[in-house]
């Protein structure tokens, strides 16, 4: 009997050993092959916070998802540390004097595997059919090599970067260019906490260009601007194609985000000939007689409704 329970315990701890080697990759396997392949901690979790327990970026993770015990699909409910960075069996192991500690297979100082190599550690469980992250696989982040680590914490409380006040300060760290769009005068609330970046874009990737949220840029802006939906029964060509024909969509130094003032923006796709919005000072106007409307807001006094139209008489866009 005592015969069979050890053979019985030696074959669950090499499918455990075989189980990890799968789920850190073929990197993994390569580096641990045969006798090499490391065990686990004896006293798990326990045998980490022997050392860990001062540091409160590894103690935060008791009050995450990660850290419960009661949730099976938690790593705690499981493997424990050892679930994410891997058997800590030799980083764990008495040393002689002088010998260096091994690192962990994932994460951390020194560890073994590339970032990208960790990510699929996250990706065995955060992988759901048909969920947020079904096309991360060829996305844009990650086809940059753009990691897990590099936009998660998962050993605080809350992570930064699924809090909506916080968020776009994340992806501001690469996205330069549109944090500085986003501090012009007229953007988006995102400073305010009010809009996120995921509100428009999934980060995980998606099926469109600048991995948005729904299949074209319209659609996207349709979610808070219904009201530009239409169907109109007269139409204005540009607003129909895309809305980044006339608006810059993460800030612009021109009100309502225009990409620039009328008449230039109008004028860059009507001719003025023969329209009283040649040119913007009296000087220049037919007959050298100044229009109030023209230099007040120009095309928008009268062509006011430039997304489209319901009216009866508005085939000219201003009723």
């Amino acid at each position: 009997m005592p015969e069979s329970r050890s053979i019985i315990r030696y074959l669950a701890m090499a499918a455990a050993l075989l189980a990890t080697a799968l789920l850190l990759g073929p990197a993994a396997a390569q580096q641990y092959a045969g006798d090499e392949l490391p065990s686990y901690s004896r006293g798990g979790a326990d045998t980490c916070l022997q050392c860990h327990d001062y540091d409160e970026n590894v103690m935060a993770v008791f009050k995450t998802p990660h850290g419960s015990f009661t949730d099976p699909r938690s790593p705690f409910a499981n493997l424990q540390c050892e679930a994410c960075h891997g058997p800590g069996g030799d980083h764990t192991a008495r040393l002689r004097r002088g010998q260096e500690r091994p690192a962990m297979p994932a994460f951390g100082p020194n560890a073994l595997l590339s970032a990208q190599e960790a990510s699929q550690i996250c990706l065995s469980c955060h992988k759901t059919q048909g969920g947020s992250d079904a096309h991360w696989a060829g996305s844009t982040h990650q086809r940059q090599d753009v990691t897990c680590m590099d936009c998660h914490q998962v050993h605080v409380e809350k992570d930064p970067v699924v809090v909506k006040a916080n968020q776009a300060e994340v992806c501001y760290q690469c996205h330069t260019r549109v944090r500085a769009q986003s501090l012009r005068p007229f953007a988006h609330p995102v400073r305010q906490g009010l809009v996120a970046c995921t509100d428009c874009h999934q980060p995980h990737g998606s099926l469109t260009d600048a991995m948005l949220i729904k299949p074209t840029l319209n659609q996207t802006c349709y979610d808070c601007h219904a009201e530009k939906r239409g169907p109109f029964l007269w139409e204005h060509a540009p607003s129909v194609e895309s809305c980044a024909n006339c608006h810059e969509a993460h800030g612009s130094i021109h009100p309502g985000m225009l990409t620039r003032r009328a008449p230039l923006l109008c004028q860059s796709c009507h001719s003025r000939a023969g329209h009283p919005s040649i040119p913007q000072t009296g000087d220049r106007l037919p007959g050298g007689a100044p229009s109030s409307f023209l230099l007040g807001q120009s095309c928008l006094n009268c062509h006011s409704q430039v997304h489209g139209s319901n009216h009866p008489s508005g085939a000219n866009l201003s009723r």
